[in-house]
């Protein structure tokens, strides 16, 4: 039930605050300053601005809470409170300023984490990857013992639908001459559509693994498995509501884990860089 409620929480929050921003951009123009309005712009502003650049111009990663933008929101939400509803003296007025403040708050502490990551058994360093049973974009199974005797990069993805995750995939791809050098296998797995995923080999065209993750198999043999991790209405686009929570595994030549990444906050990733000093630090 949580995840249904954080599905429909990221559709319908940007939306509301675009709303609310043109809003009180259109009352500003034609009725002069107005602190609730003023408050209520430099919030929903603030909001909108974050969501259209994730699409925009994707990022790999950010801090856990999003200072640069917490700040103005802030600031936003005390002119609405304390200048409009004190001083302009109509606290109903400064309620959709109150209500999207509240939105963030959420948005940051409540949608933006996964519980309990420290409690999986199966991705330790020092274990041993288990045999994991994927597709390639053409639907042929595809088993992980194929990549024992190289070191191996495991990204887990949620989807080309993901703004951050195509950005991560994207610093991978820079690293490319850097990766190889070292022999690394580069396997991208997502739960997403074949054709999704076909589209994604042919947008890099570099000698990566892209596999598909039918039903999330290997997800819930992982622990890593989302279910209605899919922002509403993203069904139309083809995705099934059900993904994977961003995960990343090395493993040796002899396909021993021994780096894993389970970040608890879906917009705190690692760099590439790290990969390439654990890589070297185990020579791999």
């Amino acid at each position: 039930m949580t995840n249904v409620l954080k599905s429909i929480f990221i559709s319908v929050f940007p939306v509301i605050a675009l709303y609310f921003a043109i809003d009180s951009v259109i009352h500003l123009i034609n009725h002069g300053v107005s602190y609730r309005y003023i408050g209520r712009l430099l919030i929903s502003f603030s909001i909108a601005t974050l969501f259209i650049l994730f699409f925009i111009k994707p990022v790999a990663r950010t801090d856990a809470n999003l200072k640069k933008y917490t700040l103005p929101i802030a600031i936003g939400f005390l002119i609405s409170l304390l200048f409009g509803g004190i001083i302009e003296q109509d606290l109903n007025g400064s309620l959709p300023g109150i209500g999207l403040f509240l939105g963030w708050v959420l948005y940051i502490r409540w949608y933006s984490t996964f519980n309990n990551r420290e409690q999986n058994t199966v991705i330790k360093v020092g274990n041993r990857l288990p045999e994991l049973e994927l597709q390639d974009p053409e639907k042929n199974s595809v088993n992980t013992s194929k990549f024992i005797g190289s070191s191996s990069i495991f990204l887990f993805y949620r989807g080309n639908w993901c703004p951050l995750c195509m950005a991560q995939i994207k610093e991978i791809a820079l690293q490319y001459k850097e990766l190889e050098k070292r022999n690394v296998n580069i396997v991208l797995i997502s739960p997403q559509p074949h054709k999704h995923t076909k589209s994604l080999a042919k947008k890099f065209g570099l000698d990566f693994n892209y596999l598909v993750d039918q039903g999330n198999k290997v997800a819930k043999q992982l622990q890593i498995f989302s279910k209605n991790g899919l922002p509403m209405g993203f069904q139309a686009l083809g995705y099934n509501s059900d993904t994977v929570m961003p995960t990343v595994i090395i493993t040796d030549k002899e396909g021993k884990i021994v780096f894993a990444d389970l970040t608890n906050n879906y917009r705190v990733r690692p760099e590439p860089e790290i990969f390439l000093k654990i890589l070297d630090q185990q020579d791999l």
